[in-house]
């Protein structure tokens, strides 16, 4: 007796999966792409994907081997020979070239350096919201009925208070604010966009022939979402990921500048932007240098974002 389960699953990966003409010619068969790949093939194009995704590229290397561009220490200083020393751009990498800060010490150890703790900030709290805001906004927009109305209700609650402000809040609740708690305070308010975009692309995905056929062929709730729905709706979720990841990476430097977030030791550019503030009018290069490299990282990010939403999206291109 043949087993019913395993023919109603091939039946349905057959309905799910296009079938393919024999009449037609290999070579028109090859070109036709699915969306991933016609994104693919508009991002290899598009000077924006490349510029920003080699910036990234290089940020990712500095945090990840900081030692690779700089020998010196980011928290050893020297008052005495040091002080405030100004820059020698003719010095390229070495610890003086983009000057000393006002406790002796090198500004392009410490940019090196602080780019581990903005990098892991902004990846592990998109990764966190990602995943936390995909699931609830997937089961919100999947079941509908009361489970919708009390995850919406729940994510509206959250969504109502300022973000900044909340973080805030949170940070001050710890007495040691290290990398993982900025990361669980942000991550801990920042999780309702992704909700949002997710329950909407869920309730319009689960409209499609292919998940009601998928339904009628008797596959389980967890294989529609995760095999049919989930793969169809993660387009705008990344879109909207990928730009708020520099966003994440802005708010930490904003709660580092006002006291609330990463604190010395931990080297941040956040932690050098407000240490700069003081000596802005004697050495603003303590100021200058860590701001350009965040908004470089932020605009990176940003213009990634917008390449991907163009790719994705087929009334843009």
């Amino acid at each position: 007796m043949p087993d019913v389960t395993k023919t109603a699953t091939a039946v349905e990966d057959a309905v799910a999966t296009p079938s393919v003409d024999a009449s037609v010619p290999a070579a028109k068969q090859e070109k036709a792409r699915s969306l991933w790949g016609d994104a693919w093939a508009d991002l290899r194009r598009n000077p924006y994907f490349i510029i920003s995704s080699a910036l990234i590229a290089l940020l990712l290397l500095i945090a990840a081997w900081p030692t690779l561009f700089t020998s010196a220490s980011p928290t050893a200083g020297d008052l005495v020979h040091h002080f405030l020393g100004k820059p020698e751009l003719s010095k390229v990498g070495s610890p003086e070239w983009l000057g000393y800060d006002g406790q002796g010490r090198s500004v392009y150890a410490r940019l090196i350096h602080g780019t581990r703790a903005s990098i892991i900030v902004g990846i592990a709290v998109t990764a966190i919201v990602t995943v936390v805001g995909g699931i609830m906004g997937m089961i919100a927009g999947y079941f509908g009925g009361w489970v919708d109305t009390i995850l919406s209700r729940i994510t509206d609650i959250f969504f109502g208070i300022p973000f900044l402000l909340g973080a805030m809040v949170v940070l001050q609740s710890f007495v040691e604010r290290t990398v993982w708690v900025v990361v669980f305070a942000l991550a801990f308010l920042g999780w309702t966009q992704i909700t949002r975009v997710m329950r909407g692309a869920v309730i319009t995905v689960k409209q499609a022939d292919y998940v009601h056929a998928a339904k009628a062929l008797g596959a389980g709730t967890v294989r529609i979402l995760f095999k049919h729905i989930l793969p169809n709706a993660m387009a705008p979720v990344i879109v909207v990921a990928t730009i708020a990841l520099g966003g994440y990476i802005s708010a930490e430097a904003t709660l580092s500048f006002l006291g609330l977030g990463l604190a010395a030791p931990t080297v941040s550019w956040g932690v050098d932007i407000s240490a700069g503030v003081t000596q802005i009018r004697v050495a603003p290069h303590i100021l200058l240098w860590p701001s350009i490299m965040l908004s470089l990282t932020v605009l990176a990010f940003i213009m990634l974002g917008e390449a991907v939403r163009n790719a994705l999206d087929p009334k843009l291109r």
